[in-house]
C-alpha cells in the first residue's frame, strides 16, 4: 500500500507539471514572444481556459501527500517555509496579474501587471526546480524527522545546506529552460500569426539547451547523490521513463518540421513526464533524503499514514482522478482550435 501511494503522489505531481507547466512556460516568455497588447492578449487568452484549472492539481497532488505521508508534508512545510512563501506569493501575482491587467486601458498599468505575470511565472519555474534540487540532494534532517534550512549557507551541496547551492540553482535553471520550453510548444499550437513564428523558434533554442543540459546535469546529480543512478539499471520503470523523454525529445525536434505542432507539444509533455517518472522511479523508497545519516531519511514506510486509512483513501482517489482526467479532456476538447486575442473591454 505505500509503494502504491508512493506512485500516486508521483503521478500527482507529474500531472500538474506537465499541465501547469505549459501555463509557467508561456508567462515567462510573455514579454518576450508579445511585442503588443493585442498579441499580449492573445498569449493570455491561449491559456485562460486552463491556468486556473492547471494549477488545481498543485492542491490534489498536496492533498495526496496530506493523505499518504503526512510526516512527509509536515517535516518540507517546516524546513522550506521561506521557499513555500515564495511560491504561494507567486502564485497570487501570477493570478492577480492575469485578472486585473485589463480592468484599466492604460498602457503603464498593463505594462506593470505583464511584467508581473512574466517574474511571476519564470519565478515559479525556478523555484519548482531548487524545489526538485533539495529532494534528490537531501536535506538536514534530525533524528525525529524535522528539518530547516536557510536561503544559502556555504552554495556547496553538503552540510550545512541552504535551500540554494550550485546544484539546486542549476536544477532551477533546467527547469526554467525545460518549462519555458514546454510553454512554446504549447504557444505555437494554440496561437498563429506573429506569436506563432516567435515561439516556435525559441521552442527550438530552448529545448536545444535543454538537449545539451540534460546529460551536465545528470553528471551533477550523479556527483551530488551517487545512488541516485546506482539502482537506475536494476529498475524497469525507469528505463520505461528514460524511453518516454527520449521520444518526447525527438518528438520536439522532428514533429515541428511536419508542421505537427500538436504532436510536438505532446512530445514535450512525455519528455517531462518521462523525467519525473525516472526520477521517482530512482528515488524509490526515499520521500525525504537525509543529507547526513541515510538511515534518518523519511521512507514510504517510515513517513507513510495508516494502511487502513490509506485503503479508504484509495477508494475515493479511484473515483475522482478519473472523473478529473476526463474534465481536463473535455475542457480540451471545447477550447480547441486557435486562440483569438478577446475584444477590448471582454475577456483578458
Amino acid at each position: 500500500m505505500f509503494e502504491l501511494w508512493f506512485g500516486i503522489v508521483a503521478l500527482m505531481f507529474t500531472a500538474y507539471v506537465v499541465l501547469d507547466g505549459y501555463d509557467l512556460g508561456a508567462g515567462a516568455l510573455h514579454l518576450a514572444v508579445a511585442r503588443n497588447d493585442r498579441e499580449r492578449r492573445q498569449v493570455l487568452a491561449a491559456i485562460g481556459p486552463f491556468w486556473d484549472a492547471s494549477e488545481v492539481w498543485l492542491l490534489a497532488a498536496g492533498g495526496a501527500l496530506f493523505v499518504a505521508f503526512p510526516r512527509v508534508l509536515a517535516a518540507g512545510l517546516s524546513g522550506f517555509y521561506l521557499a513555500i512563501f515564495l511560491v504561494v506569493w507567486s502564485l497570487i501575482l501570477r493570478g492577480i496579474a492575469i485578472e486585473f491587467r485589463s480592468h484599466v486601458a492604460e498602457p503603464l498599468w498593463r505594462g506593470f501587471w505583464d511584467a508581473v505575470f512574466a517574474g511571476a511565472s519564470g519565478l515559479l519555474a525556478v523555484l519548482f526546480g531548487v524545489a526538485l534540487g533539495n529532494v534528490i540532494r537531501g536535506v538536514p534532517l534530525d533524528g525525529e524527522g524535522w528539518f530547516s534550512l536557510t536561503l544559502f549557507t556555504t552554495f556547496q551541496p553538503r552540510a550545512p545546506a541552504g535551500i540554494l547551492d550550485w546544484y539546486t540553482v542549476t536544477t532551477g535553471v533546467f527547469a526554467l529552460l525545460v518549462l519555458a520550453g514546454h510553454g512554446a510548444l504549447f504557444l505555437a499550437w494554440k496561437t498563429d500569426g506573429e506569436v506563432q513564428g516567435r515561439t516556435a523558434g525559441l521552442a527550438r533554442a530552448l529545448y536545444g539547451a535543454v538537449a545539451v543540459g540534460w546529460p551536465v546535469l545528470t553528471w551533477l546529480t550523479h556527483l551530488v547523490n551517487p545512488g541516485l543512478l546506482v539502482v537506475f539499471p536494476g529498475r524497469p520503470l525507469a528505463w520505461l521513463g528514460l524511453a518516454l523523454a527520449l521520444a518526447g525529445l525527438a518528438a520536439v525536434f522532428i514533429a515541428p518540421r511536419r508542421g505537427r505542432r500538436l504532436a510536438a507539444f505532446l512530445g514535450s509533455c512525455a519528455f517531462v513526464a518521462g523525467l519525473l517518472v525516472a526520477t521517482a522511479v530512482c528515488l524509490h523508497p526515499v520521500l525525504l533524503r537525509s543529507l547526513g545519516d541515510p538511515a534518518l531519511s523519511l521512507t514510504a514506510e517510515t513517513g507513510g499514514s495508516n494502511p487502513a486509512g490509506l485503503r479508504m483513501a484509495l477508494g475515493w482517489w479511484v473515483i475522482g482522478f478519473p472523473l478529473a482526467a476526463v474534465y481536463f479532456v473535455v475542457l480540451f476538447r471545447i477550447h480547441r482550435g486557435r486562440a483569438v486575442a478577446a475584444r477590448e473591454g471582454e475577456g483578458y
